[in-house]
């Protein structure tokens, strides 16, 4: 039996210098400006700009002044441990340091990889009629190459309970499904084949298309209410003592939503905050850490479906594995839009190792995962890998 292997393609973790800081990034930015602003009219315009925004930095609302406050909490913390990761990183290899200087206004590498119709599927799949009444079917994969329909799709939970990784053909598209995982591709309102799967998970990890002003103004992708967060049928899915993880934006209305409104409705009880900060392959901050707009970490909230006095995971010595507070992964995040870190590797001390396991708004799969959402194949295109040798 031929094997054939892929990997996502290195470039997408092409991250080699931060996205703000450099000083001739700075010097270039505002050589063009000047350029740009030579009519007395548009100087005028960008003086009375810049002057409301001078006022307007000197007085921050209550939003801006808890988010400086959690900054100044957590800074210590960040900086001090990013350091150490990063220095082992350098030492092993797995960060190299630059040192040639980069092209003066570079430009960073566009990848051509938008080829895949899944926004048409999506569209499709919120005007399909409701499954509640259907009979629960599941699609398992037994050829390689395998067409699927879109009504096919949409009705059932996909599987590949297979070894090895299957390649399906989807409105011309080929995608690549890891081995032993299945998906939901539907939108929030069409969940029920996913809790007719008979099914419940010990890990369910939740990336949620949070609400804020930058997703309404530019419309790349549709976003929840925090009332629509709370109706996401955690209590069904999840099994006893099941671990709840949520990406969080670094908002301190989020970050308060979950603890003292989101968790609750959905009897979870918290048992640590992580961070997860994104270095450049050099181990730089891909932002300032500092910066006022945009930190270089975002968090991951833990929470437990199940009272204090429940039986902890013990570890083959039978020991108590308690889950760490402010534990940090630090990582080159992908260039891909909202594209997260799997956390399976980072999670597999403190979840059974033979569990049910569940993504929840993923836009990729994962082995031994079970993943949901309207865009649940979007990086298992096959334009996102490349093919290694074949073995047999």
């Amino acid at each position: 039996m031929f094997t054939q292997k892929f990997v996502f393609r290195p470039e997408l973790f092409d991250v080699t210098k931060p996205y703000i800081t450099s000083a001739v990034h700075k010097e270039c930015q505002q050589s063009n400006e000047k350029e740009d602003l030579m009519n007395g009219v548009e100087k005028e315009i960008s003086i009375s700009i810049i002057e409301k925004k001078r006022k307007r930095s000197a007085v921050f609302n209550q939003g801006e002044l808890d988010a400086m406050e959690y900054h100044r909490k957590m800074r210590k913390l960040i900086l001090d441990g990013s350091l150490q990761l990063i220095q082992e990183g350098l030492k092993s290899g797995f960060l190299n340091p630059l040192f040639e200087k980069q092209d003066k206004c570079s430009k960073p590498i566009i990848l051509r990889l938008d080829t895949c119709n899944l926004s048409e599927l999506c569209e499709m799949a919120k005007h399909l009629p409701s499954l509640n009444e259907m009979e629960h079917q599941t699609l398992q994969l037994l050829e390689e190459g395998t067409s699927v329909t879109e009504q096919d799709l949409f009705l059932r939970v996909v599987e590949n309970n297979s070894s090895f990784t299957k390649v399906i053909t989807l409105m011309g598209q080929k995608y690549l499904l890891p081995p032993k995982s299945s998906f939901l591709l539907s939108d929030i309102s069409c969940m029920q084949p996913l809790l007719n799967y008979r099914k419940t998970f010990d890990v369910i990890v939740i990336d949620p298309p949070w609400q804020n002003k930058s997703v309404k103004r530019s419309n790349r992708y549709s976003y929840l209410s925090p009332l629509q967060i709370k109706q996401i049928p955690i209590p069904k899915l999840a099994a006893p003592n099941c671990l709840v993880v949520t990406w969080v934006t670094n908002r301190q209305k989020h970050l308060r939503f979950i603890k003292e409104e989101l968790y609750p409705s959905w009897s979870v009880e918290i048992v640590a905050e992580w961070h997860w900060v994104k270095i450049t392959s050099s181990g730089e901050f891909v932002f300032p850490l500092d910066s006022p707009h945009k930190k270089p970490y975002e968090g991951l909230i833990l929470g437990r479906v199940q009272e204090k006095t429940a039986l902890p995971l013990r570890n083959a010595d039978g020991n108590v594995i308690p889950i760490p507070d402010h534990k940090l992964i630090v990582s080159v995040p992908c260039t891909l839009h909202s594209h997260k870190p799997p956390l399976a590797e980072v999670l597999k001390d403190y979840i059974k190792p033979d569990g049910e396991y569940l993504e929840l708004f993923a836009r990729n799969l994962q082995p031994g995962w079970t993943s949901w959402g309207n865009e649940v194949l979007k990086f298992q295109h096959m334009d996102y890998f490349i093919a290694l040798e074949s073995g047999s």
